[in-house]
């Protein structure tokens, strides 16, 4: 079954692997991922496992040897599926959705928006054999260290965030620059719309200036701010100039300090490697 966009060439393609293909019908048809299909700018093709299944029943699983609970994806019917889509791309990516692969991050979704194809494949069950992991899959991806009935939620995720990066799927590019996990490395600044005063909560004064580089200033500290409350350890790998650490610092010094210096030792340790890998 697939879901794709008019005829023309098309910047990047998902097959996604699953035994639930009605699992991404609405999702994929709904808002921003069903425009971007329709205007070209990407598609996803649903491959039912159980098509290349090697008997009448469409049986994909089996149960473990060694014994213990629950059934196993088998290697033929999965492989089979992997390979039909491989001769369609033969340079597709293929990804393992499973708790036990490499935490799903913003860093990673915009690696695979330069990809032009990637293979999403969907775990149940107890797991896929072994085999399949060892020999058919590139990469291993999770979305949380948290266990779900399968992988068709996290192929989900993985398409929603790598295909509003890809170009022309938002209507302003900047959207993925200014926010959460951007560019910049720094959760979002807070946003606020009409009306300007609801139930005694005020937007703040400066939004409301019309000063734009006082706006830009604001959004900047409350970026950094927000930041440093809730996810310090973003401010590790973040791009900030000498202004921002001093701001920072009159915030929390204690707690600046001793991210500054994590910070220095991190980045002298990226120094030191990148340097090795010159000679």
């Amino acid at each position: 079954m697939d879901l794709q966009g008019h005829e023309g060439a098309e910047r990047w393609q998902c097959h996604v692997l699953t035994l639930f293909p009605d699992f991404f019908q609405t999702p994929l048809e709904a808002s921003i991922l069903g425009r971007g299909q329709e205007a070209g700018h990407f598609s996803v093709h649903l491959h039912q496992i159980r098509a290349f299944s090697t008997d009448r029943h469409g049986t994909a699983d089996d149960s473990p040897y060694g014994g213990g609970a629950g059934m196993v994806m088998k290697a033929e019917p999965l492989v089979a599926a992997i390979e039909h889509v491989m001769a369609q791309c033969p340079a597709i990516h293929r990804v393992l959705l499973t708790p036990q692969g490499q935490p799903f991050c913003q860093a990673t979704a915009r690696r695979l928006a330069t990809l032009p194809a990637l293979a999403l494949i969907c775990g149940r069950y107890e797991g896929v054999d072994e085999r399949v992991r060892e020999a058919f899959v590139d990469e291993e991806l999770s979305i949380g260290d948290y266990v779900l009935t399968g992988g068709e939620v996290a192929a989900m995720v993985v398409i929603d965030a790598v295909t509003r990066l890809l170009p022309g799927v938002l209507g302003n590019a900047a959207s993925t620059q200014e926010e959460s996990f951007g560019l910049e490395g720094l959760l979002e600044y807070p946003q606020y719309t009409r009306p300007a005063l609801f139930r005694g909560m005020a937007v703040p004064d400066i939004l409301r200036s019309g000063d734009h580089g006082a706006v830009r200033r604001w959004r900047r500290q409350q970026a950094l701010a927000r930041t440093l409350r809730r996810r310090p350890d973003l401010l590790l790998g973040a791009a900030l100039t000498r202004e921002d650490e001093s701001w920072l610092a009159e915030q929390d010094r204690e707690v600046w300090e001793k991210l500054r210096d994590n910070r220095e030792r991190m980045l002298a340790a990226a120094s030191l490697e990148g340097g090795g890998d010159k000679k």
